[in-house]
């Protein structure tokens, strides 16, 4: 059975259980502290959606979904359970009430449990990632011109922003409030940008480009040397993919590490 759930209080202990399970923990939380904070901060806003599934009266699945009905998208933030029962439902219940929604689902790769689900309903998968903690600031002294967006870079900036996922350049426009974009420049030519969110404690940048002709030339550090001074002193995490290991030594250089048991993988599924 499924429940839409409009307090969470009584289910933070259940939450906290099946986290503390490394075959099942959600991989954005570092530890009980977190993943509290977030799951009652997460009952306030509009476009999330809360969900127990029970079985006789007792919970045994616990999920948090961003619905953006204007744009059929849906996109698991939390997914708390250990017993294929609850998935079942839950995908069940998702495939009745959000059919023909564009989804994605970061989660555990330990979850096998949620991966052979996807694996049934064709979900397209995306590489493994890191997580990876800003533990330290190493100063970058750098000649690269950087420099906050503004609009008259505007066209640039789209033209070169990548087009898959959900925040395309245009939709990352309309969310200034939320984003700071930061521009590598020749002259008054865009070879590069970062995205980065800029209202949490822990902001993390949501994607790092160079033109290709100006990669190695330190673009992409200055950039991120760039991100991290305008963030000081909020922390910084981010995700990289397993097989990216250039972009692995770079943020390693930069003073991130990568947290253990933190690792995520995301699968894309039309409802």
């Amino acid at each position: 059975m499924i429940k839409k759930l409009n307090s969470l209080n009584e289910y933070l202990n259940f939450a906290i259980e099946i986290n503390s399970n490394p075959n099942f923990s959600n991989p954005m939380f570092k530890n009980e502290k977190e993943l509290c904070n977030y799951l009652l901060e997460a009952i306030d806003k509009p476009n999330n959606h809360l969900y127990g599934v029970f079985e006789h009266e007792k919970i045994i699945g616990l999920f948090v979904f961003l619905v953006l009905k204007e744009e059929s998208y849906l996109e698991m933030l939390v997914g708390l359970a250990c017993v294929e029962q609850a998935y079942f439902e839950m995908f069940a219940f998702l495939k009745e009430n959000y059919s023909e929604f564009q989804s994605d689902f970061v989660y555990n790769p330990h979850n096998m449990l949620l991966h052979e689900k996807l694996l049934n309903i064709n979900a397209k998968f995306y590489t493994p990632q890191y997580k990876m903690v800003l533990k330290q600031v190493n100063s970058y002294p750098s000649n690269r011109r950087v420099e906050e967006y503004s609009p008259k870079y505007e066209k640039q900036y789209i033209a070169i922003h990548s087009k898959d996922g959900y925040w395309t350049a245009e939709k990352m426009l309309t969310a200034l409030d939320r984003f700071r974009i930061i521009l590598a420049l020749d002259e008054e030519t865009v070879v590069g940008y970062i995205d980065v969110t800029c209202n949490h404690q822990e902001n993390e940048p949501f994607d790092v480009f160079v033109k290709k002709e100006y990669r190695r030339m330190g673009y992409a550090r200055a950039m991120l040397a760039k991100a991290i001074e305008l963030n000081h002193p909020k922390g910084m995490e981010l995700h990289v993919d397993m097989d990216n290991m250039a972009a692995i030594a770079l943020y390693k250089s930069m003073g991130f590490v990568i947290q253990e048991g933190a690792d995520s993988i995301t699968g894309h599924v039309l409802l």
